[in-house]
C-alpha cells in the first residue's frame, strides 16, 4: 500500500515568517525586529497584528510571493511520489488574501516549485481530525500542537519541523513519540525509511491480503503532466 501523506505548506516548505515581516514592516513604515513566531507575531502589538493582517488580506495573491525554504525538495518529493505511489495532502489554514483563493494560490505556488496537480486542503480545525479522516500514515508540521493532536487522534505518525534550535520543545515532542527535523531534506529521509518498514507494521492481514493484488501494467502521464496539458498562466 502506497503512504498516505499530510504535508503543512507554511513553515515547512514555505517560507511564510520572512514574507509576513516584510509585509510589517510595510505596513506599519518602520523597522521590525525579526519575529520568532509571524503567526503569533509576539514582537508585534495585536492591533499591529491585525493591521498586517489586513494588509494581507487586501494584497491580492499575496500567498503566492513567498519564498520555498528548500525548492529543490519539493521537486524531490513530487519525484519520489510518483515512483514510490505516495499519496500527499498538502495541509494549510491560511486566511483568504484578495485575488484567488487560498486553495489556488497554494497550488499554483507549490506547481511553480516543481510539484504538478498538488492536493490542497484548506483545514481551518483540527490537524488530528484530519489525519484520522484520510487515514494519513504521516504528518509533517511546525506546529507541535498540531503534531500532538494528529498522533492524539488518529493511527498517524508525526514530524515536527523544528528550523530553530529549541531544546525544550525538541524535548516536548520526543516525549510524546513525535520525530523531529530541521530541514524538509531530513523529512524526506524519515519518510523514505517510513516506506520501507510501513509494509512490515501494517499487520499480518493486510499484508496476506497484498499477496493477492495485482496492479496490471499501466502508461502513467509523463514525470511533468504539464508537457501535455501546460497550465494555464496566471493574469491576476
Amino acid at each position: 500500500m502506497s503512504l498516505r501523506l499530510g504535508i503543512d505548506i507554511d513553515g515547512v516548505v514555505a517560507d511564510f515568517r520572512t514574507s509576513f515581516h516584510a509585509a510589517a514592516k510595510q505596513c506599519l513604515g518602520r523597522e521590525i525586529p525579526e519575529l520568532e513566531d509571524a503567526r503569533s507575531a509576539q514582537a508585534l502589538e495585536q492591533k499591529d497584528v491585525k493591521r498586517v493582517w489586513q494588509h494581507v488580506a487586501k494584497t491580492p495573491n499575496w500567498w503566492m510571493g513567498l519564498q520555498a525554504y528548500e525548492p529543490e525538495q519539493l521537486a524531490r518529493l513530487y519525484g519520489l511520489s510518483r515512483t514510490r505511489g505516495w499519496e500527499v495532502f498538502f495541509l494549510t489554514n491560511r486566511p483568504a488574501s484578495a485575488g484567488d483563493t487560498v486553495q489556488f494560490q497554494s497550488q499554483w505556488w507549490l506547481e511553480q516549485h516543481g510539484f504538478y496537480l498538488p492536493a490542497v486542503l484548506t483545514v481551518p480545525g483540527s490537524r488530528g481530525e484530519v489525519a484520522n479522516g484520510l487515514r494519513l500514515d504521516l504528518i509533517v508540521d511546525d506546529l507541535v500542537l498540531n503534531c500532538v493532536e494528529a498522533v492524539s487522534a488518529s493511527t498517524s505518525k508525526a514530524l515536527l519541523m523544528l528550523r530553530s534550535a529549541d531544546q525544550a520543545t525538541q524535548e516536548y515532542a520526543t516525549d510524546r513519540g513525535i520525530g523531529v527535523v530541521s530541514t524538509f531534506a531530513d523529512a524526506l529521509v524519515v519518510i523514505e525509511h517510513l516506506h520501507e518498514v510501513m509494509p512490515s507494521r501494517r499487520g499480518r492481514l493486510l499484508r496476506l491480503a497484498d499477496w493477492f493484488w495485482t496492479t496490471p501494467p499501466a502508461q502513467g502521464l509523463p514525470q511533468n503532466p504539464r508537457v501535455e496539458r501546460p497550465i494555464p498562466p496566471h493574469n491576476p
